[in-house]
C-alpha cells in the first residue's frame, strides 16, 4: 500500500529533478527524438502546466480531454498559448504551482476528492499524483535522450506511476487494435512486491479483477522498463532480448503487442 505522502515526496523529487535537467540545457529549441514535434521548450512548457493544471482540477475547475484520442490537440493548444518560452520563467512556475498542488494534497481529509482527467475519467486526486509524476520522469527521459545527459529512474516509483495511470486506463483502450480482444495479462514488477492483472473482454480493459480468469500470458519485467514501454519510449521486443522482461503461460507472443492495445501516451 502507498500513502498519499509517498506519491507526494515522489512528485517533488522528480519534479525538482526535471527542473535541475532543463536548467542545463544549452539549446532549449533543440528537439526531441521521442515526440519530434516539440522542443526542449515546448515539452517544458507542456510539464510546467501539468502540476498548476492537476490543482484545477482537483479543485473541480480547469478542463480536460473528453477522449485519449484528443489529448494531442489539447496538448497542442496548451504549448501554443503558453505566455513564455523562458525557462527560468517555466521552471520557476513549476515550482512553485508543484508546492502549492502537494500543500492541497497534503491537507486533504479522509475522504480524498475526486477530479476528472483526460479520457473524462473520475479519479482520485491524490494518486493522481502518480500520473503527474509519470510526466516528469518520461518527459525527462525525453529531454535527457536528445541532448546526451544522464537520467536514472528509481524503480520505485515505477508501481506508484503504474497505480496513477490504472485510473484512467480502461478509457485509453485504442478501439482498433482492442476490437473484439480477450485476454487475462498477469504483469509482475521485479524486485518488489507489485503485480496487476489486465483483463480484457470483447476489447474492454477490467484492471485487478476480483475474481479474475486464469492468464493466458504472465509478464515478469523490469519496472523501469515498464513504465517506459507504457509510454512507448523503449520496445518490449529490446526488452525481452535484453532479458529485461520474460513472458510465459498459454500465450505468451501476447505480450509483445500489449502496449499496442491503448492509445499512445
Amino acid at each position: 500500500m502507498f500513502s498519499r505522502f509517498d506519491y507526494i515526496d515522489a512528485a517533488r523529487e522528480t519534479g525538482a529533478r526535471f527542473v535541475e535537467l532543463v536548467r542545463t540545457v544549452d539549446d532549449p529549441e533543440t528537439r526531441l527524438p521521442a515526440t519530434p514535434s516539440w522542443t526542449v521548450a515546448d515539452c517544458l512548457g507542456h510539464v510546467s502546466s501539468a502540476p498548476g493544471r492537476h490543482l484545477d482540477l482537483a479543485r473541480g475547475e480547469g478542463s480536460w480531454s473528453l477522449r485519449a484520442t484528443d489529448l494531442p490537440d489539447f496538448n497542442a493548444k496548451q504549448i501554443a498559448n503558453l505566455p513564455t518560452r523562458d525557462v527560468t520563467l517555466l521552471t520557476e512556475k513549476l515550482l512553485d504551482d508543484l508546492d502549492c498542488l502537494l500543500d492541497e494534497v497534503t491537507h486533504f481529509g479522509a475522504r480524498v476528492p475526486l477530479m476528472k482527467f483526460d479520457g473524462d475519467r473520475c479519479i482520485r486526486a491524490d494518486a493522481a499524483l502518480g500520473i503527474l509524476i509519470g510526466e516528469f520522469v518520461v518527459h525527462g527521459h525525453d529531454v535527457a535522450s536528445a541532448v546526451g545527459a544522464v537520467w536514472d529512474i528509481d524503480p520505485a516509483i515505477a508501481p506508484l506511476v503504474a497505480r496513477g495511470r490504472h485510473q484512467i486506463l480502461p478509457d485509453w483502450v485504442d478501439e482498433t487494435t482492442c476490437d473484439g480482444h480477450s485476454a487475462t495479462y498477469d504483469i509482475r514488477l521485479r524486485g518488489c512486491t507489485e503485480r496487476f492483472v489486465y483483463e480484457f473482454t470483447d476489447g474492454r480493459l477490467e484492471i485487478d479483477p476480483s475474481d479474475p480468469r486464469p492468464p493466458d500470458v504472465h509478464i515478469s519485467i523490469d519496472p523501469v522498463v515498464a513504465l517506459l514501454a507504457a509510454y512507448g519510449r523503449t520496445s518490449p521486443t529490446w526488452a525481452a532480448l535484453t532479458g529485461r522482461a520474460f513472458a510465459w503461460g498459454g500465450r505468451p507472443w501476447l505480450a509483445a503487442s500489449l502496449h499496442r492495445r491503448f492509445v499512445p501516451a
